[in-house]
């Protein structure tokens, strides 16, 4: 580790203290997170990481969202846990045409947790290191108007953002239909740049090879070019994920 980033590392544990919370549990990946996701700045990379964990005492008491409390977006079968990509991330693939916007945000927020949680949970050996980071391809084919959740893409990208910072290694975006484009520029303006920069809207062959490259085809099953089988999420059973 640079010499800058351990004074980096050291000014934001006593800033955090300063804000009165501990950091006893938590290294310097899960540290150096924030950091990263404030430009280095030690001052707000502390906030963020305060903010973080105020909101997981109370949004997610438990340490975890089990599956009983998301039962209903489980049962629509549109997320697949399909193991580790090339680079040891955890694919998850979301089937787009299976989902249809929430009546109830607070369920929906619940469940955008459980997702996350539970991708990076199943990327964990015998403990979370702090820095894992998850691969996601979104799936757009044969989509309808009511497939489409403005608001519920823009919620899962702002946790992104605010709750998991540089969890997010790679998005691919399939099958994009052409009235779907001015419901991306909405939900882009709401994305900070270096989210975008990790976001590839796969438009040909050469970005379709791409996905398979660096995906995998042991994680990508067979109508996006790989040899894998379907892996619903609910069927992946983890020890909870703990903070």
């Amino acid at each position: 580790m640079e010499r800058s980033q351990e004074l980096a590392l050291s000014q934001m544990r006593k800033s955090i203290e300063k804000l009165g919370t501990s950091t006893e549990k938590y290294g310097d990946p899960t540290l150096m997170r924030f950091l990263i996701a404030r430009s280095m700045d030690a001052d707000k990379a502390a906030k963020m990481f305060v903010q973080w964990r105020k909101w997981r005492t109370t949004f997610v008491p438990l340490g975890f969202i089990p599956d009983s409390e998301v039962q209903d977006e489980l049962g629509a079968e549109k997320l697949y846990l399909q193991g580790l990509s090339r680079k040891g991330f955890p694919v998850l693939l979301i089937i787009v045409n299976k989902h249809f916007p929430a009546k109830d945000q607070h369920q929906f927020k619940k469940f955008v947790v459980h997702l996350l949680d539970k991708t990076i949970a199943s990327s964990f050996r015998d403990r979370e290191i702090g820095n894992e980071k998850l691969a996601v391809v979104l799936d757009l084919k044969d989509i309808s108007y009511k497939n489409v959740d403005t608001r519920g893409l823009i919620t899962g990208f702002q946790f992104l953002q605010a709750y998991y910072p540089e969890r997010l290694a790679k998005l691919y975006i399939l099958n994009m239909p052409r009235f779907f484009v001015s419901v991306w520029k909405m939900v882009s303006y709401f994305l900070e740049k270096a989210t975008l920069q990790k976001i590839t809207i796969v438009t040909n062959e050469e970005e379709r090879r791409e996905v398979i490259r660096d995906i995998g085809e042991e994680a990508l099953p067979e109508e996006y070019g790989g040899r894998a089988e379907h892996v619903l999420m609910q069927d992946v059973v983890l020890t909870p994920l703990n903070h």
